[in-house]
């Protein structure tokens, strides 16, 4: 029997079905959560822009045309919601924590010796820190492509730039990563040293753009067996962070988001 729909299950919760709204919970959810996570840092956080996502999603299910995947919507709905609570904390650093309040020691990427789980939620907290370090707009770009999955025509359109861009901030973002995590993981495919990528990314200025230099720096990227290397090994070490501990929406959180959009409903 065939899988049902999104577009289906929204017809049906536009029609009152409760049952249809769990489902595109269940579906959903886990997610956003994980990407307010992901890019907040912390879990309170990360619990109000579930909730404030979710309630504006199913208050305006009636204006979604699917024109993009329900998925890629509620991203973008999540993204606004993580930049307001950045500016509620317009006082704080812009970045949540450095790698320095961080215990430095080998974690092994390919280690036999630590069960799976424990690796993963080790390294985890690892990249975490080292993710919060980044600049918002490249960390948001590593989080979609590497942590969620998505493609980079999707990415694109939830950060609501060319692919071109996106593909630039996500390999910059990439590399920096990568300088970040060598020491602690113990990563032996640490070389970066592409002087033609390196003059590029200096002078790729990230609040303004330059198309050209874009194109310039996917073109390199795509011919460099060296830097592809590095990425592709980076990304494989980013997306542990889906089995990590806390990409679980807690009970308590699910519990109020069901409420909440109950009562919104009545």
């Amino acid at each position: 029997m065939p899988e049902v729909t999104d577009a289906q299950l929204i017809e049906q919760v536009k029609k009152g079905d409760a049952k249809a709204m769990d489902s595109l919970l269940a579906r959903h959810e886990q997610k956003i959560y994980r990407f307010g996570l992901r890019m907040c840092g912390n879990e309170d956080d990360a619990r109000d822009v579930l909730q404030e996502t979710l309630l504006a999603a199913f208050k305006n299910l009636g204006t979604f045309r699917g024109d993009s995947q329900l998925s890629t919507w509620l991203y973008q709905v999540a993204r606004s919601f993580c930049i307001k609570q950045r500016r509620r904390r317009e006082g704080e650093p812009a970045h949540l924590e450095s790698m320095e309040g961080t215990e430095v020691k080998a974690i092994p990427t390919d280690s036999t010796s630590l069960d799976a789980k424990a690796h993963a939620r080790e390294v985890g907290h690892v990249i975490q820190a080292a993710m919060n370090t980044l600049q918002e707009e490249h960390r948001e770009a590593l989080v979609l492509r590497d942590v969620e999955g998505l493609s980079a025509e999707e990415a694109a359109d939830v950060v609501g730039i060319e692919v071109g861009a996106l593909k630039s901030r996500l390999h910059r973002a990439r590399m920096q990563l990568k300088q970040s995590l060598a020491a602690v993981l113990d990563d032996r495919d640490t070389d970066l040293g592409c002087p033609e990528l390196q003059q590029e990314l200096s002078a790729y200025a990230a609040s303004e753009i330059d198309q050209a230099a874009c194109a310039r720096i996917e073109a390199h990227l795509e011919g460099c067996v060296r830097c592809t290397a590095a990425c592709d090994s980076l990304k494989r070490t980013v997306s542990m962070c889906r089995a990590i501990p806390g990409g679980e929406v807690p009970a308590p959180v699910r519990a109020a988001v069901r409420q909440a959009l109950r009562m919104s409903a009545e």
